[in-house]
């Protein structure tokens, strides 16, 4: 049976792009997988702490030497990196804040990166499975290439990064000048934030949509 890991970290909600668009990516999902299973986490409003002590430690400790602080952490990275494991797919919300990730995304991956449970230290092959991971990246401006702000998005290099160490390649889908529409200064952009959450609400549908048929 397939499975849906769905994940939020925004901190907004009902007003929040990114949520809205990861709902609609679970419902496609959910209509192409009728018997599938969907995971919620919504690390947006309750998110996993972040990386502590102990946390650090276990990285470097045998389990079998845990004191009780590194197993209580130890239990909150195995559970994130079972999460993945048994998940198809993951699908990830993330807001861009003052150009970097919220915090919450950041507590994820310090807690889900462990060497010989994420993946194989000495090969950095992925002990989490066959797992599709695709990012539903919202962002209140717009950094692309030529922009006023190229390179000011410092999400998306971090995340690709990480991510290949545990062997998990993220497929981005973007919606850009999502505050041309709150702030007074962006109200000429709207248009393009329109056209840039058009475009990435028709990259979701299409993952669905079957080829034609020759």
């Amino acid at each position: 049976m397939s499975q849906l890991l769905h994940i939020d970290f925004s901190l907004r909600h009902e007003e929040s792009v990114s949520r809205q668009l990861t709902a609609r990516y679970a419902n496609r999902w959910k209509a192409a997988h009728p018997d599938g299973t969907v995971v919620y986490r919504d690390y947006g409003s309750e998110p996993v702490p972040h990386l502590s002590p102990a946390g650090a430690e276990v990285k470097f400790v045998p389990p079998a030497d845990h004191t009780p602080a590194q197993a209580a952490a130890y239990a909150i990275g195995t559970g994130l990196n079972a999460d993945v494991a048994a998940a198809d797919t993951v699908v990830l919300g993330v807001p861009l804040y003052n150009y970097g990730p919220p915090s919450a995304i950041k507590a994820w991956i310090d807690n889900l990166v462990i060497g010989g449970v994420s993946h194989d230290p000495a090969t950095q092959e992925s002990l989490l499975g066959d797992t599709e991971l695709v990012v539903l990246a919202v962002k209140g401006g717009a950094y692309g290439e030529g922009t006023p702000r190229e390179g000011w998005d410092h999400f998306e290099p971090w995340f690709s990064h990480v991510t290949s160490t545990i062997g998990l390649t993220p497929h981005y889908i973007r919606s850009e000048m999502t505050l041309a529409h709150t702030v007074p200064a962006l109200f000429e952009f709207q248009d393009i934030a329109n056209a840039s959450r058009t475009e990435a609400e028709a990259e979701i549908d299409a993952l669905w949509t079957p080829e034609p048929v020759a």
